[in-house]
């Protein structure tokens, strides 16, 4: 192999394991410097390169505000995570941890690692009493998105994710990056390593554009009256 692609925290980590010399471009992991895939975003120093999806740069945050502001009743708000994603990360809990102590928010983990393990999970919220729910940032949840909107109607239940891919399924809100625009990004370090660039030199790349999504057919189906000024923000709003 000349070089590999990794599009997720599982394959660049599992990549790693397998090479210290082969280039391997990854693909969106969370927080690679906490993962042990790069030295620094800076400066990689190895031979791994590629974008990540920092939890400093502020997204969830973010998306726990805008979910409040979409449903302000919201006191009590599930985290749907994958146990086995290495993506989601201690920095990533202590994030979330700090913006819900601030907005005075109770936070309910979840987990889930597959599709057989979601109605379960969705009970367990049933039973707390949960107001809204925000889906880590796990690629877990894309694959199993129709699913995953199917049973937050059906409870009537407020969600935030980082992907547009699953408003446009039934999702009622995303906030994060355009991963068909950002993702293509990795193709140019494929080209730079290829023309003979050195991995450990090619600075790691962060997102700095996000989009608002918001799903007002489910927002009707689940009774919920988005505020104007939310919509006003949108960058898509789907009717």
């Amino acid at each position: 192999m000349d070089l590999i692609v990794a599009p997720a925290a599982s394959a660049a980590l599992a990549a790693k394991r397998a090479t210290g010399s082969i280039p391997i471009v990854m693909m969106f992991p969370t927080d690679p410097v906490e993962l042990g895939l790069v030295a620094s975003l800076s400066r990689p120093g190895a031979n791994v390169t590629g974008t990540t999806y920092a939890p400093d740069s502020g997204i969830l945050g973010k998306q726990l505000e805008l979910l409040k502001e979409a449903v302000p009743h919201a006191n009590r708000v599930a985290i749907l995570w994958n146990p086995a994603d290495p993506g989601y990360t201690s920095q990533t809990s202590e994030v979330l941890e700090a913006v819900a102590r601030a907005r005075h928010i109770r936070l309910q983990r979840v987990e889930a690692s597959s599709a057989d393990d979601l109605d379960g999970a969705f009970a367990a919220m049933a039973r707390e009493r949960a107001d809204a729910l925000i889906g880590s940032g796990s690629s877990t949840w894309i694959v199993h998105r129709a699913k995953l909107a199917e049973l937050a109607v059906r409870q009537r239940l407020p969600t935030m994710y980082g992907y547009r891919e699953m408003v446009e399924v039934g999702a009622l809100m995303s906030y994060g990056v355009n991963m068909v625009d950002f993702i293509g990004r990795a193709a140019t370090y494929v080209d730079k390593i290829l023309r003979g660039a050195n991995p450990a030199e090619l600075p790691v790349e962060q997102p700095t554009t996000f989009e608002l999504v918001i799903n007002l057919r489910t927002a009707r189906a689940i009774g919920l009256a988005i505020p104007q000024s939310l919509l006003l923000r949108a960058d898509d709003v789907i009717q």
